[in-house]
């Protein structure tokens, strides 16, 4: 018998040894091609990209995968036992993969014949990082493998960091980080019992215990966690029961845009980003963006614009609803199913449920849950009659429009419209609205810096993406007009130079082409001053022929107005194509006594690591970062910026300016407590409307016409369309600030001459403005007109370049 026991012992111990020696084989085999677990030192994960505003709050986030890399130092411990007690409880005491969650799991599948997993957290991060998600014995053993030896080279706080910051917890969550601010819009320091074992719930089987669709699984699941962490020592009895009975309390973080009113804005730095650094480091490389974004100025900019806009669709009529539904049964559901504007939150979609002569009851739009179940509430509300007047000028598509006297005349039941809830004096009511067709945009800068402070690109961005402010390239008519004259003062000419405003003809390729004024006439010979204040273009064309339109083209092109402008003399009117941040950024140049500039959207953009990457501030100060006083020099910043016209020249154009604002084409129009320069610009048949303006230290430009170019209609002009809103947002912007006069450059002689003649006035003398004149300049002593000459001999038509038939032939000319 002990010779038979001793013969089966050792057939037993052959075949335990070449068993062994086949398993060591063929892991030795598998251990051949697995991964580099070293990689993980190297862990960069796609972050999401933050975009600040100028004061700190956030703008928006751009990923892929939305994550926000923690340190395992940031994550609070009550996060770490919530993940520990439903994954992986003896994490810190195995070495990689633990026998008794093994062996337990084993039996439960012979027992059952369901498969159920024993992974540990170490076996997680090898899975995820390293291997497949195959549901074979090789990938097992290959996990479990690497599972031992990242155990050997990393610490179990580094492992856990790596499996907390990794994981996928649905809804395009990825990291504790990021799972806290999608779910519940928190971070991780701020979330309760009950919310961390939520979470911690989910990578076991994201789309099993979904919020929503879900709820019951996902409280089961939850309450589950809650119960191991007690069982664990983790959370206390009396508060995890309390913690059960919670509801989930999901509150989905919404995506795109985070601060009112920055859509425009944010769009355009995304475009940016994209295009300085490419799709993968905007949507994965976790940059910090800090804009120059102000949101105060921001939401003037855009309830100024928007009020601009309104109040000229309005006087044009009312153009129909929305759309049209049933309101026979229940009509909170197809209403509910209809997009409002998202980022106008003043207006609510309404449809009507009945008109009368006096008012119409209406039923506002159901709010959904975020389940995305439509709320049980109907609220209903009336429109009366006065809160409408506007819309008794129906301009329906195609028929012309026509004025009726009852509300039941412009809304029938069904009709979907937008209505804006007021509370004026306690009395609450609805005004209708509807988006206007007019589009429009404003631009604020500093002209110092050139930093954007405010940006609005149209009525609204879920109207319409297209950003006005700089993708529309639309004609500044006579908003161009200071270039010229800027050009002319800094090449020998004075505001007191005289220039003829008399009818001319200019004949270019056997074309014939005769600019005129607005509203026609002319004045006589007339100062420079006088021509940019009233705005002539006779004088204009002169002005711009006298001196040559390559020097005029020059100046243009020096301050970033066009890159390669036509040196055509209906240029001089403004015929050429820009955008309002390019004229925002040459009105700065003015503004800041001639320094050229960069406009920014972005102050600094760090890495994922805190590193500055672009920085918009160019400008030195070695000295600034000396650490301790020793009698030196007070730091100096160095400005390096070209000077891209002299700063009388500058100051002279401001002056001129100013009195665009006082006496000339937007007299009444601007109302400020300061100093103010500004010019108006209108283009043919009113199809743009400008108004570029600036105090010492803020510049906003504003246009205001339809996408397709399309007249607007007579008396539509930069004066009384687009100063309005100019003149709406600055006094916003500037409320609260101490008023600034424009700054005298050392040297400015300033001399009293005769408003018309531009000499000198003599003491007494009516009609009589002070002048500033360069040192070697002043009022000229003969009366002299430029154009006066060639007018007198009766020769007024003159011959222009060929190039020019060109722009004549395309209608360019004639802008006023």
């Amino acid at each position: 018998m002990i010779r038979l026991i001793g013969y089966f012992f050792g057939i037993g111990t052959v075949l335990f040894l070449m068993v062994a020696a086949g398993v060591a084989w063929y892991i030795g085999d598998i251990s051949k091609d697995l991964p580099d677990y070293e990689v993980l030192n190297s862990y960069e994960p796609p972050v999401t990209t933050r975009v600040h505003s100028a004061s700190g709050e956030l703008m928006a986030e751009y990923a892929r995968q939305r994550r926000l890399f923690l340190p395992i130092q940031a994550i609070p411990d009550r996060v770490k036992a919530a993940f520990l007690s439903a994954e992986d409880k003896n994490f810190y005491s195995h070495p990689g993969v633990d026998p008794v969650g093994l062996t337990r799991a084993v039996i439960n599948n012979i027992r059952t014949g369901a498969r159920q997993g024993a992974s540990t957290i170490t076996q997680q991060v090898a899975k995820n990082f390293l291997l497949t998600s195959d549901q074979t014995y090789e990938r097992k053993i290959k996990e479990a493998i690497l599972s031992f030896r990242i155990e050997q080279a990393y610490s179990k706080d580094r492992i856990l960091e790596l499996y907390l910051n990794e994981i996928f917890f649905g809804m395009n969550a990825y990291g504790i980080a990021g799972a806290a601010l999608t779910y519940f819009n928190k971070s991780v320091n701020e979330l309760s019992i009950s919310e961390t074992a939520y979470l911690a719930a989910l990578p076991k089987a994201p789309a099993n215990y979904h919020p929503f669709r879900h709820p019951e699984r996902a409280i089961e699941r939850r309450n589950w966690v809650v119960d191991r962490m007690v069982e664990n020592g983790y959370v206390r009895a009396a508060d995890g029961a309390e913690a059960k009975q919670e509801p989930l309390g999901v509150t989905p973080r919404k995506t795109g845009s985070y601060l009112f009113a920055s859509e425009y804005f944010a769009e355009e730095v995304r475009r940016e980003l994209i295009g300085r650094y490419g799709n993968d480091a905007l949507y994965e490389g976790g940059l910090s963006v800090r804009t120059t974004l102000d949101p105060r100025l921001q939401v003037i900019a855009r309830k100024a614009l928007q009020k601009g806009l309104m109040n000229y669709d309005e006087r044009r009529g009312f153009r129909g609803p929305v759309t049209r539904i049933d309101t026979s049964g229940d009509w909170g559901t197809p209403l509910s199913e209809i997009d409002p504007l998202r980022d106008v939150p003043e207006w609510k979609l309404a449809v009507v449920l009945s008109a009368s002569d006096d008012a119409v009851e209406v039923g506002l739009r159901p709010g959904r849950e975020v389940s995305g179940a439509v709320a049980e509430e109907r609220p209903t509300g009336t429109i009366l009659a006065e809160d409408m007047k506007w819309a008794f000028r129906v301009n329906l598509d195609g028929e012309r429009a026509r004025n009726v006297k009852k509300a039941s005349e412009v809304l029938t039941p069904g009709d979907v419209v937008y209505v804006e809830p007021y509370d004026k004096d306690g009395t609450q009511g609805l005004r209708l609205r509807q988006p206007p067709k007019i589009q429009g945009a404003l631009v604020a800068m500093d002209p110092h810096t050139g930093r954007v402070l405010a940006m609005v690109g149209g009525f609204s961005f879920a109207q319409s993406e297209f950003n006005r402010a700089t993708q529309a390239e639309r004609q500044p008519g006579s908003a161009f007009k200071p270039f010229v004259y800027a050009a002319a003062l800094d090449n020998g000419y004075t505001p007191a130079s005289v220039v003829l405003d008399a009818p001319i003809e200019i004949v270019s390729g056997g074309e014939l082409w005769k600019p005129k004024n607005y509203g026609g006439g002319s004045a006589g010979p007339s100062t420079l001053r006088l021509g940019i204040e009233r705005s002539r273009n006779l004088m204009t064309v002169r002005l711009a022929q006298d001196m040559g339109m390559n020097l005029v083209a020059e100046y243009a092109e020096r301050f970033g107005v066009y890159d390669d402008m036509l040196p055509v003399l209906a240029m001089s009117l403004g015929s050429g194509e820009t955008t309002v941040m390019r004229m925002a950024s040459a009105y700065s140049v003015l503004a800041n006594g001639g320094k050229q500039i960069k406009p920014s959207l972005i102050d600094r953009i760090q890495d994922r690591y805190g590193k500055t990457i672009f920085k918009h501030e160019e400008r030195s100060c070695d000295a600034c970062i000396a650490t301790a006083w020793l009698s030196q020099e007070e730091p100096e910043v160095v400005d390096t910026r070209e000077q891209v016209l002299d700063p009388m020249t500058a100051y002279q154009i401001t002056s001129m300016m100013e009195g665009v604002v006082t006496r000339g084409t937007a007299a009444g129009k601007i109302k400020l407590d300061r100093p103010t320069a500004g010019k108006t610009g209108t283009t043919n048949e009113e199809k743009d409307a400008w108004f570029m303006g600036y105090t010492a230290d803020l510049v906003a430009g504003v246009f205001i016409g339809f996408d397709n170019p399309t007249p607007m209609g007579r008396g539509s002009t930069g004066g009384a369309l687009a100063a309005p809103v100019f003149n709406e947002f600055m006094q916003g912007a500037l409320e609260g600030t101490r008023p600034a006069d424009f700054r005298v450059p050392q040297g400015m002689k300033l001399i009293a001459i005769n408003r018309k003649t531009g000499m000198q006035a003599f003491e007494g003398e009516g009609d009589v403005i002070m002048e500033a004149f360069k040192p070697g300049t002043g009022p000229s002593d003969v009366y002299s007109v430029i154009g006066l000459e060639e007018f007198a001999t009766g020769d007024a038509i003159t011959t222009i370049s060929p190039q020019a038939n060109q722009a004549v032939n395309n209608g360019v000319g004639g802008l006023y």
